[in-house]
């Protein structure tokens, strides 16, 4: 097939059927008379908004046409489609012994499970929370009641933290197997659409039932999923894993564990560290989700085009880099969303934001965020980061009521650096409730300082953006891991046998990078090993 990029339709023209066919088949007679398109797909469909006037949605299309030969002689915007597959894996010839083990059931250890399962390695994949059905159950016990349960939450459970998030798929890494990861996404239940807008997204609503369907697809190929199932200790002899013990006492051998155990696991660092696995404390960032009106963010992305049906909920990416100061951005921008409790530790107090598929509520949130290191911390630790975390997280509790209502002022209140004492005519989305007060209080100065002045600037880019009555609600300390398990040019820790991946081992930061890791580890996995079958495993 040949691509062409730029092709542009204006909102009004995109309201009518099979514009995008008729646009390029227009553009392709200008080239060569007579020509016939036969085939065309979207590759990739974007939104033009930067003059308000008239909004424009453009497109990469691949195609087939007759005369391909001309076309690619007559215009240099035309060019030959590039290959889209991912490259084979040769197995490699040494004999498992055991089934490979994978710590987590997030983006990276899913799909490093269903690589697996796919190709015959027939995984076991361990899960410290629940199934999302009953996960999803405990998380609305928790939201109403503000009763946590500390193994199975927003953070922990089937399909990891991201399954109550927006389900963004968006991502700064340049990797084909993120068409991999899409197209199995899509296989599962997600929209097809997702392989060619330029902000895909699934929802939370849909993404349940996706990473369901993927469970299911892991265990039809001879994998095993376990919940309830957290991996306490593991056996290593000469440097080398033997086992992992779970639930403190069952051993169950592998000289291949996977961990992804997500960056919110605080005792699976705890006991790694003790067990001599190298690793270091990094970077992250902290701060509070901010929430506006979402037709405020429509109006100000899209002008007099606010509102309409082939726009949906507008979203933002800001960036703030003071002279003096640090740097402020804002993260998982939830449009049309809501602010969630993600807590996973008692007297602590966390939050993320969350959407549905359809982005169609009230309000719009984002994290506002400001980056920390580890010369913030208060020692050299490997995971100072955790103590740094929970520092704020258990400040934020406090203020709250001790109850997980969480910290809340206005944004006017939060400028002028006086508490807040009552909700203006923005309403918080957060449950189970907010204690209005002071920010400062939960949050370092510095990062206090610095939102002030992301909040003013982001104003001249977003109208609307630091008005009085929208509400911040703190805090976000959960935005990447604090911690990196160091791994070396084959993805292996310092054990060996011990492949971290995914967000948990700080080597990638949202669904789509942890997803293309847990495929990269098992593609490691596999050049090393062949599949086999032993006769009690196949029963």
């Amino acid at each position: 097939m040949l691509r062409i990029s730029n092709i542009k339709l204006s909102i009004l023209e995109a309201e009518s059927k099979d514009q995008e066919r008729k646009a390029l088949e227009k553009k392709l007679q200008k080239m060569i008379k007579n020509e016939r398109l036969l085939d065309f797909q979207i590759f990739k469909k974007s939104v033009d908004a930067r003059k308000k006037e008239m909004i424009f949605f453009v497109y990469t299309i691949d195609f087939q046409a007759l005369d391909e030969k001309g076309l690619l002689a007559k215009n240099k915007s035309i060019s030959i489609s590039p290959e889209l597959k991912a490259n084979s894996v040769v197995k490699g010839q040494k004999q498992l012994q055991q089934r490979p083990i994978i710590v987590g059931t997030g983006p990276a250890g899913l799909f490093a499970g269903l690589i697996l399962a796919e190709n015959g390695y027939r995984p076991i994949l361990l899960e410290k929370g629940d199934d999302v059905d009953e996960r999803t159950r405990k998380i609305d016990h928790f939201w109403k009641t503000g009763q946590l349960d500390e193994k199975s939450n927003v953070q922990f459970g089937e399909g990891g933290a991201g399954t109550f998030s927006d389900g963004k798929l968006t991502t700064k890494i340049n990797d084909i197997r993120c068409r991999t990861v899409l197209k199995k996404f899509i296989d599962a239940g997600a929209p097809e659409e997702i392989l060619y807008l330029n902000k895909p997204h699934i929802g939370t609503d849909l993404l349940r039932g996706v990473v369901k369907n993927i469970r299911q697809q892991i265990i039809k190929n001879g994998g095993q999923v376990r919940f309830q199932t957290e991996m306490t200790d593991l056996i290593i002899e000469n440097n080398h894993i033997k086992a992992a013990v779970v639930n403190q006492s069952e051993v169950i051998e592998s000289a291949i564990i996977c961990l992804g155990i997500g960056h919110s696991s605080r005792q699976s660092y705890q006991r790694l560290y003790e067990l001599g696995l190298s690793m270091k404390a990094k970077a992250f960032s902290i701060g509070a989700r901010i929430e506006h009106p979402q037709a405020m963010i429509d109006a100000g992305q899209y002008g007099k085009w606010a509102g309409h049906p082939a726009l949906g909920a507008a979203d933002y990416k800001l960036a703030f880099h003071g002279k003096e100061e640090r740097s402020a951005y804002t993260f998982c921008m939830c449009p049309g969303g809501s602010v969630v409790a993600s807590s996973s530790e008692r007297d602590g107090l966390v939050t993320n934001g969350m959407s549905q598929h359809a982005r169609d509520g009230v309000n719009a949130n984002a994290a506002l965020l400001v980056g920390v290191n580890p010369e913030d911390y208060e020692s050299d630790h490997p995971l100072a980061g955790i103590e740094f975390q929970r520092k704020w997280e258990h400040a934020a509790f406090v203020s709250g009521g001790g109850n997980y209502f969480a910290p809340a002022q206005l944004v006017g209140d939060f400028l002028k650096d006086q508490p807040s004492k009552s909700l203006g005519t923005v309403q918080s989305s957060y449950r189970p409730g907010i204690k209005l007060g002071d920010l400062r209080a939960c949050l370092p100065e510095y990062v206090t300082d610095t939102m002030k002045s992301a909040i003013i600037e982001f104003n001249k880019k977003i109208k609307g953006f630091s008005m009085d009555e929208a509400i911040l609600t703190g805090v976000e300390t959960r935005s990447s891991a604090p911690v990196r398990i160091l791994r070396d040019e084959n993805y292996e820790a310092s054990v060996k046998g011990v492949f971290p991946m995914g967000e948990g081992a700080g080597y990638a930061g949202g669904i789509m990078s942890s997803a293309v890791d847990g495929i990269k580890i098992a593609e490691k996995i596999m050049e090393r090993f062949a599949t086999f079958e032993r006769e009690e495993d196949s029963r």
